[in-house]
């Protein structure tokens, strides 16, 4: 996991808006190329109702890879998420 948030963390050095960044990290986990992830991640950018794109990009992982329990792993993520960093909304962060 490290090295894919460390990789995450360089394609956000390399201009990759948020959600790219992280997509991009995990791309190959849900079967997706580089570019296919970019694609994805690019409606996440910026944020999306006031939700970070980091965060969202993270909840498409987890729905892609875990579809039948996406919700549950969803809410746990941003249950951690939030207790890491007080809230999952980009402003705030």
């Amino acid at each position: 996991m490290a090295e894919k948030a460390n990789k995450a963390i360089e394609n956000h050095k390399n201009f990759y808006s948020c959600s790219a960044a992280v997509l991009c990290a995990f791309a190959d986990e849900i079967g997706l190329s580089e570019n296919d992830a970019k694609a994805a991640a690019a409606p996440f950018a910026g944020g999306r109702m006031g939700k970070c794109g980091a965060v969202l990009a993270s909840e498409y992982i987890l729905s892609k890879k875990y579809p039948d329990r996406a919700q549950q792993l969803i809410s746990e993520f941003e249950s951690e998420f939030t207790g890491m960093n007080r809230s999952v909304m980009c402003r705030e962060l």
